[in-house]
Formats: C-alpha cells, sequence, structure tokens
C-alpha cells in the first residue's frame, strides 16, 4: 500500500522524507515538545535523520505510521502524528503526536489527530478498519488530556509505573476510543 496523505482545512498530512530533517531537528531539539517523551533532545541532523527513516521504517514493516504536519498557508512542516504502533490483529492502535510550541492552543493538532482517526474508523490504512485507538499521557501532561478529550477520547484508568525513561518512572493515563463511540458522535459513515 502507497502512504497515504491527507488534506484537511488548514494541513497537509504527508510522509516525510530527507528533505524534512531540518524541521524534524527544529521539532524534537525542543525541550518543551519532548518534556514528556521517553527521549532526550536532539541536537544534529543526523539524529533527526534517523528520526525520519525510522519513521519511515515503520511505515515499510507495518508496524505504525506517522505522518508530518504541514501548513497549508506555509508549506512549513510543524509537527508530527500518526500510530506509534497497532495490532492488525486486534485492530487496534496507540496513537501519538507532537507540535511546535508557537502553534499550540489553535486547534491544529485536533484538526490533524480527527483526519486520521477518521481515516483509521474507515479502514484507510494497511492495517485496515481499526476498532479502538489508544493513547497514554504522562501525569501533568494537561495540554495532551484535553486535546485527546477534544478528540472523542475517554480516560480509562491510570498505569501505574508503567513508563521508564530519563532516570524514573512515569505514571501513565490511558485513554482509549472505540469505532461505535466515534460513529454516535455522526462524524462519519460507515
Amino acid at each position: 500500500m502507497e502512504f497515504p496523505e491527507y488534506e484537511s482545512t488548514r494541513l497537509i498530512l504527508r510522509q516525510l522524507d530527507d528533505t524534512d530533517t531540518s524541521s524534524i531537528l527544529n521539532l524534537f531539539s525542543n525541550e518543551a515538545v519532548i518534556a514528556y517523551y521517553d527521549m532526550e533532545a536532539i541536537t544534529k541532523p543526523s539524529q533527526a535523520a534517523m528520526i525520519i527513516e525510522q519513521m519511515r521504517h515503520r511505515f515499510i514493516t507495518k508496524a505504525g505510521i506517522r505522518w508530518g504536519i504541514v501548513l497549508k498557508e506555509t508549506g512549513n512542516l510543524i509537527g508530527t502524528c500518526g500510530f506509534n504502533s497497532w495490532n492488525e490483529k486486534m485492530k487496534s492502535a496507540v496513537i501519538g503526536y507532537d507540535l511546535l510550541p508557537q502553534y499550540w492552543g489553535q486547534g491544529i493538532m485536533a484538526e490533524a489527530i480527527n483526519k486520521i482517526v477518521r481515516q483509521a474508523f474507515l479502514g484507510d490504512l494497511p492495517c485496515g478498519k481499526l476498532n479502538r485507538i489508544q493513547a497514554d499521557t504522562v501525569l501533568g501532561n494537561v495540554s495532551s488530556e484535553k486535546l485527546l478529550a477534544k478528540v472523542g477520547l475517554k480516560e480509562e484508568g491510570l498505569r501505574r509505573q508503567s513508563g521508564y525513561w530519563k532516570g524514573q518512572f512515569h505514571d501513565l493515563k490511558c485513554f482509549g476510543l472505540l469505532q461505535s463511540e466515534y460513529k454516535e458522535k455522526g462524524t462519519f459513515d460507515v
């Protein structure tokens, strides 16, 4: 399957390529962007190139998919979003996203997430039609929790010390959205 690319009102969601190296470096070198990530800020173009390659490999091996978020108005890549992993047999996926801070609070990520969630529930991904989309947030990441609620994910519980990075354990809040709940909202016809 070819990499699916989408458009929304303000955005183009497309595959990352080598021309995105400086944008990915700018994104993942920003301490605010990676504050809740299981990675340290990157500092070199070679590290950005490696991230792009990892995202490309994830798609090729059908382990997940990550889109670059591009503003239609400027053509600038300002973040990424996608399914960090999916389980074709279980028809479920784990969502992830990041965005440059100057674009926070403008509804851009909600627009991008709504688009990919819709496509996932319609079955427009290599893993087929999903039934469940899940996300985890680190305690304290209130902005991410609000975003997930805005796009319809429901808080399901706390997984105590479920993550370990940057030298410490992290409690993770689990959020989930089922296709049937999404359908009930009248967001799309299946």
